[in-house]
């Protein structure tokens, strides 16, 4: 059975911060923190944190801005989070109405109605509820069919959740399925920490995935090769979740917003991801030639410049590996399929690309595919 990939959308968030807004907030928190606790610096009971620069964040990552759903709070030196009004049970959730942004333009995409899709699957990093399902929720909004679940495996979520979209339609379990990836990514942010103040923006990506054979749309990708990999690593963690709550006197520790070691991500995550690519090129009789694009995570330009590099057998160049860091800024699962999106209109029948996801888990999912 041949299956596709046959639609993608795109939903952007209504406000932007640049580097300078978010370096400048930093900064003046720094100095504010550094003021209030003078002594203790001075007496070695505390270290003076550093000012961030927006030279620093462009040369460390690429990212030069980001999309965010709440902007009203990030940029206040007292409350350095984004402040998210509340919605009733009966209005649409947040996430929800960024899934269905991106859904609805993936949907029209693949010259598909909401009631063709008989499986929805949100997959992404965090969703903001435990139940009922987001996915379950964007089902009864579009109005589609068939059944709905959620699945976190987070910056992998996108390509894991299009490797579960093809097994269900190769199991009959599903005819065509629709895979959001709704990235509030903003709320997981230490906005104190100079290392990670930057990473993080929000956003919301969809990808229809269906059966050849009932693909119409002008841009359709047959799945060549699929493989997901995962191996145990602390290294990039996030404690937050409901136990939180009853541990009080830890509930707003720095663990419970996102945490890395970088320096061990790079080192331990780019020898998996470049070995799985090479594996999957291999098993599917691809030559470094033959790829037209490598969509990429969108987590570090450092990162994706040496995997693009470790494929291709050369310097990237072009749209060879399309970056969207500088816009978008790290989107968790979404960021390759943003890429994904952007970057395919100029492909043609017989163009083969590479879909590859690498994050916390760690995880990584590869994707090879081809236009039909």
């Amino acid at each position: 059975m041949s299956i596709v990939l046959s639609g993608t959308g795109l939903y952007t968030p209504p406000h932007k911060i640049s580097n300078d807004e978010l370096v400048g907030a930093f900064n003046q928190y720094v100095d504010e923190f550094n003021a209030a606790n003078e002594q203790a610096i001075e007496a070695g009971e505390l270290e003076a944190l550093k000012h961030s620069s927006s030279e620093f964040i462009t040369k460390a990552s690429g990212i030069e801005n980001r999309y965010v759903m709440t902007k009203e709070g990030i940029l206040d030196t007292k409350t350095m989070m984004p402040l998210t009004p509340s919605r009733t049970n009966e209005e649409v959730s947040l996430q929800a109405e960024m899934a269905i942004g991106a859904a609805k333009q993936a949907l029209e995409n693949a010259n598909k109605k909401p009631e063709d899709i008989d499986l929805v699957i949100v997959a992404c990093s965090y969703t903001q509820r435990a139940y009922p399902a987001i996915a379950i929720e964007v089902q009864k909004e579009l109005g589609c069919g068939g059944w709905a679940f959620d699945m976190l495996v987070a910056c992998s979520s996108a390509t894991f959740g299009i490797m579960n979209a093809s097994n269900a339609i190769e199991s009959g379990t599903a005819n065509t399925v629709l895979v959001i990836s709704p990235e509030i990514a903003s709320p997981q942010i230490n906005y104190c920490d100079r290392d990670s103040h930057f990473i993080f923006g929000d956003v919301a990506t969809a990808v229809v995935v269906e059966k050849e054979k009932t693909a119409t749309s002008d841009h359709a990708f047959r799945l060549l090769a699929k493989k997901p990999i995962t191996t145990f690593s602390n290294n990039i963690r996030s404690n937050f979740g409901h136990l939180a709550r009853h541990t009080p006197e830890q509930a707003f520790e720095g663990d419970k917003l996102f945490v890395q070691q970088g320096r061990k991500v790079f080192k331990e995550v780019l020898p998996m991801v470049s070995k799985l690519i090479d594996e999957q090129m291999t098993l599917a009789n691809i030559g470094k030639d033959d790829l037209k694009r490598l969509f990429l995570h969108q987590a570090n330009i450092n990162m994706n410049t040496f995997i693009a590099k470790k494929v291709l057998g050369r310097d990237p160049e072009g749209d060879d590996a399309p970056i969207i860091l500088n816009e978008f800024a790290n989107t968790a699962s979404a960021g390759s399929i943003i890429a994904f999106h952007r970057f395919h209109d100029d492909m043609v029948a017989g163009d083969k690309a590479i879909i590859c996801s690498f994050g916390a888990g760690y995880s990584a999912g590869c994707l090879i595919i081809e236009h039909i």
